[in-house]
């Protein structure tokens, strides 16, 4: 019975013999639309190679039984071969092809430290291996081996409508992205933005760019507040304004209170909006605008105090305040807060600087614009010198612009110092020349100083001064007698007359 199964075995592959070997070495002809239709492809490639396969081992049966020449078992296994390797690049096509990342969220928040950043959730959105198997029909080795269900070295980054990288780290990588396992990656934005476009390159080299709209997280109930000019130096007596940006990150409250902490209740504060100018105490967000922004206007007084010092700078906050804690710095007044204790309110501010400076400001004061002197004589004039500003004056200095060959003494040259509200007054002594014609002549007199290293420039004032000629006595005396003895003459010439 042994017998009569080999044989019918024997006599089975000697009648299949040719079948296969036809099957065998037409192989799989190549079909234009596999490049189109991978997975098509892929199939054909499978019933090729597991043809081949089965072809390679009936030729190893029948040479080991000596019933095929060597050649004919060469040929199986080159066969096969072929069909192999066309198997592995039509399946490692079909998973390339088929890998896609994608973002499930992105979701911007308010750090500690006063920094943006995103949290992003990258997921692989290929399908997973058990989608894979199903569609293919296959549980071969080979597919297992190369876990279709993960995509390896993916590369994130953000960037902005530029195509710069504005994200910390600049690029991020994920080593192995498993299909239904998401990772979280965290990102710092360099550049402060509501949208972004995400950068993926992953697989065999495949690059997709997604823009994004942020989300804010609303996990908090708190508005970031930030300044661009959050320091600033100020003249007393004049007004400064803070530009406050405004980003609501809360799920719950969408008004909120402006509040400013510990600005000393000398210096006047109001809030405005940036575009009306209007006064504002609160701001409101909607669904669509979660941006927003507004201005602090100081105004410090005209004189330093006890709590304005000048140079010394003063340290506030700008806190904004969910509804139900609006009374929370009512008593601003009476308690200084630390950065510490608003930490621990886990509200919404910004740190705020404020620095008084003090200038001066020269006062000139003249009482005689005007004189009339004689020919050789000097006109004595006085100008009082006065600090109205905040700060000291220094090196104090008139200039004066001069009558051709005219000269002028002051007493004193310059003035050194001038504390605030202190004045002095300069003697002035204008002398013209031996030789200078009568007539009107016009002096201008020019100040300026300096206060706190800046200058200072006093209104410019202007002298006049009118020469008259000497007068000749002798001459004037010798025309009155003349004239005197003139109407004598007339007179008694008038007087004889009327006699005769």
């Amino acid at each position: 019975m042994k017998n009569c199964a080999l044989l019918a075995f024997l006599f089975f592959l000697v009648v299949y013999q040719p079948f296969a070997l036809v099957s065998a070495q037409t192989g799989t002809f190549f079909n234009q639309r596999d490049d189109q239709y991978r997975l098509l492809g892929f199939k054909r490639a499978k019933e090729a190679y597991d043809a081949a396969k089965a072809d390679y081992d009936r030729q190893l049966q029948l040479f080991e039984h000596n019933l095929s020449a060597r050649a004919d078992l060469d040929h199986a296994r080159s066969v096969l071969s072929d069909a192999e390797v066309n198997y592995q690049q039509s399946l490692l096509a079909v998973l390339f092809e088929q890998q896609y990342v994608t973002i499930n969220s992105a979701v911007k928040y308010y750090a500690q430290d006063g920094t943006r950043h995103v949290r992003l959730t990258v997921a692989n959105a290929s399908g997973g291996s058990a989608e894979y198997w199903k569609l293919l029909n296959t549980n071969d080795s080979l597919f297992r081996s190369l876990h279709p269900e993960i995509v390896n070295n993916v590369y994130v980054s953000l960037l902005n409508d530029q195509n710069a990288v504005i994200s910390k780290p600049y690029e991020s990588k994920i080593v192995q992205l498993v299909y239904g396992e998401p990772v979280e990656e965290d990102f710092q934005l360099l550049q402060d933005l509501d949208a972004v476009t995400v950068s993926l390159i992953y697989g065999s080299g495949t690059q997709r760019q997604m823009k994004i709209f942020l989300e804010k997280d609303v996990t908090t109930n708190k508005v970031a507040v930030q300044s661009e000019q959050f320091s600033q130096e100020v003249d007393l007596g004049s007004a400064a304004s803070y530009d406050l940006g405004l980003e609501l990150y809360s799920g719950t409250n969408n008004t909120f209170s402006l509040e400013a902490v510990n600005l000393p209740v000398q210096i006047s504060k109001s809030f405005k909006d940036p575009i009306s100018g209007a006064r504002v105490s609160q701001v409101k967000f909607t669904e669509t605008t979660r941006s927003k922004r507004a201005s602090l206007e100081v105004v410090l007084p005209s004189r330093p105090s006890e709590v304005i010092v000048i140079d010394k700078s003063i340290r506030f906050f700008v806190a904004a305040v969910p509804p139900e804690r609006a009374g929370l710095f009512s008593d601003g007044a009476n308690k200084i807060w630390t950065q510490e204790e608003l930490d621990k309110l886990d509200v919404g501010y910004v740190t705020l600087e404020l620095t008084p400076r003090g200038k001066g400001m020269l006062l000139v004061r003249c009482n005689q614009l005007f004189q009339t002197i004689n020919a050789g004589e000097s006109a004595a004039m006085t100008m009082n010198l006065l600090n109205e500003g905040s700060n000291r004056l220094d090196n104090i200095e008139y200039r004066f612009d001069l009558p051709l060959n005219w000269q002028k003494r002051t007493n004193p040259e310059s003035v050194s110092r001038l504390e605030i509200g202190q004045d002095t007054t300069v003697d002035m002594m204008f002398i013209p020349p031996p030789d200078a014609t009568s007539g009107r002549y016009d002096i201008r007199v020019r100040t300026s100083g300096q206060s706190n290293g800046r200058p200072v420039n006093g209104e410019d004032k202007t002298l006049n001064v009118e020469v008259q000629a000497r007068s000749n006595v002798v001459g004037t005396l010798l025309i009155v007698f003349l004239i005197v003895g003139l109407v004598t003459g007339i007179v008694v010439f008038g007087v004889r007359l009327s006699r005769k």
